[in-house]
């Protein structure tokens, strides 16, 4: 704690520049991504019907209750890093480790799966605009999984386009992109325009008899329709909740962080919350909810809505395809300073904190990053990339949680700027909540997700523990 302390009072350290709004601006532009644009759709037409709505709510009372930690962490150690700094800091160099390997596999597979969702607003915009189809055979993920949560082979060979978009990323990254913020503030209020735009449209061609039962009869099998469908669907959107936490990583370019992070983690949540239940009543009033199980289901409903909606459709899919663009960017450079800040603790291997002479990137870690992120993409649908990210945030917002409760209990001397309210049972309710969504995933995500943390902790063992500076 109190390197950490000494590190964000820094002169040498970024600098301060970020306001409360740029914060909160931050957030929803992190946040609104392949949640809104592709997971609501394929989570109403397997799980829950238009009762999505209601999922968006639960997995929003998890993240809240997780928020509020990350906020109090945010204001206590206003440093980049978030939940592996704040791990590091509070439990120690094993918990950091673990949750900094599950961050890998939330940033990791987070990209590859906004590029499977970028991918099917690009076929559609190509066969609806300009009549180029390209072969669902690379376009289309050679794996994927059926309704009893097993495996199989579709007869694709490779969704191409994802993975180009993936390669493409990775080249400007290696070679140093600059993003201005009058581009990611031009980015956020473009993805807000268009969907304020299919909100407001979209409900003049709500036809109620889609609404009608707003939450299917269960099927009989667990998790498919009914309540357990609505906590089903709700573990499967997590995915669209992940940028909340990114408001933490800019902690230390804050003006004034103890004050302004709270604001940013939490006024970003709520806006999205309320966004993302409008989005899906809408989604679900003009389609037929079992007609939304697509990449591009906000496409199907502009399509379904027929002539009056003509117009709006390349818009939509523009701004679908830009926004989703600007998060893949953005998730992939977070994967390579995950990478970056674990290898320069000592934890990771040394390679991966090299900077390249010219363009002053960690080239080591965005190649690697980049050619594993196009192998996900290419080969996994977005159902099991979704559900990995949501696996690997989850047990990061726990970590988080459960890091509030021991500090609080063993050093109630660090000052606090903002503490977690209603203490313990907000962070309590965090650790429950997250845990009760997690148990909702699919079973072959658990297997998945053992067998990653194991290989973690076989790199941990005989690499990290060895060469670790702290």
């Amino acid at each position: 704690m109190e390197v950490l302390k000494a590190e964000s009072g820094s002169s040498s350290t970024l600098k301060r520049t970020l306001s409360r709004t740029n914060l909160v601006a931050l957030g929803i532009g992190a946040v609104i991504g392949a949640g809104i644009f592709v997971l609501t759709g394929q989570a109403a037409a397997q799980y829950a019907g238009p009762a999505v709505a209601i999922s968006f709510v639960v997995s929003a009372m998890a993240c809240a209750f997780a928020g509020l930690c990350y906020a109090e962490f945010a204001a206590m150690i206003p440093i980049a890093g978030s939940a592996y700094t704040y791990a590091y800091a509070t439990m120690g160099r094993i918990v950091a480790w673990i949750i900094g390997w599950a961050l890998i596999l939330e940033y990791l597979f987070s990209g590859a799966t906004v590029a499977v969702g970028w991918s099917g607003y690009v076929v559609n915009f190509l066969s609806s605009t300009f009549g180029i189809d390209i072969p669902a055979s690379f376009a289309t993920a050679p794996i994927s999984i059926n309704e009893n949560n097993e495996l199989f082979f579709t007869g694709s060979i490779v969704n191409l386009p994802a993975v180009i978009i993936v390669l493409v990323i990775t080249i400007l990254l290696y070679r140093g992109i600059k993003e201005s913020a009058n581009f990611n503030n031009f980015v956020v209020v473009l993805k807000l325009t268009v969907i304020a735009l299919f909100i407001i449209a979209g409900w003049f061609y709500i036809n109620n008899d889609n609404w009608v039962p707003f939450i299917p009869e269960n099927t009989g099998n667990f998790g498919q329709f009914g309540w357990t469908g609505i906590f089903r669907a709700s573990a499967v959107i997590f995915f669209a909740y992940i940028g909340f936490d990114a408001v933490s990583t800019a902690a230390q370019e804050a003006k004034n962080p103890q004050k302004d992070m709270p604001w940013g983690i939490l006024g970003s949540l709520l806006i999205c919350t309320v966004v993302y239940i409008l989005v899906a009543l809408v989604m679900t009033g003009i389609a037929p909810f079992n007609e939304l199980n697509t990449a591009a289901p906000i496409a199907v409903a502009i399509d379904k809505a027929g002539s009056g909606l003509v117009w709006l459709s390349p818009f939509i899919k523009l701004g679908a395809i830009a926004g989703l663009s600007s998060v893949i960017l953005v998730m992939l450079m977070g994967q390579t300073r995950v990478f970056y800040s674990m290898s320069n603790d000592g934890l990771f291997f040394a390679p991966f904190s090299k900077i390249h002479e010219k363009f002053q990137t960690p080239y080591v870690a965005t190649v690697i990053t980049g050619v594993i992120a196009m192998i996900a993409c290419g080969l996994l649908p977005i159902g099991i990339l979704g559900e990995l990210v949501s696996i690997g945030t989850l047990l990061a917002f726990m970590i988080v949680c459960l890091g509030i409760l021991l500090l609080r209990y063993k050093h109630p001397e660090f000052e606090r700027p903002f503490k977690t309210p209603l203490f313990p049972f907000v962070p309590i309710m965090g650790i429950v909540c997250c845990g009760g969504v997690m148990l909702f995933l699919n079973p072959i995500i658990f297997v998945i997700c053992g067998i990653w943390i194991l290989i973690g902790l076989g790199i941990y063992f005989f690499y990290g523990s060895k060469h670790a500076k702290y």
